[in-house]
């Protein structure tokens, strides 16, 4: 049987591997690194970049509104 918290923690679930999959793709850029070719043309995953941004703003935003969403609803709950 869940515990209250265990259900406060399931809803960031989602968030949580959102936001380490943003952290690894920067990780990722980092290990993958970058080179110029002997042309001088520079060699580099950019795609991780933004990637890793857009995740982590994902995650935020959504953690962000599982916070506010529980403001706004009624509460029907008798003393």
């Amino acid at each position: 049987m869940l515990t209250d918290k265990n259900k406060h923690m399931k809803k960031y679930t989602l968030p949580i591997i959102i936001f380490i999959l943003g952290i690894i793709s920067f990780i990722t850029f980092g290990l993958i690194g970058s080179e110029v070719s002997e042309d001088g043309m520079l060699i580099e995953q950019f795609g991780l970049i933004p990637i890793g941004y857009l995740l982590i703003t994902i995650s935020i935003i959504w953690s962000i509104i599982i916070l506010i969403i529980p403001m706004f609803q009624k509460t029907n709950k008798k003393p």
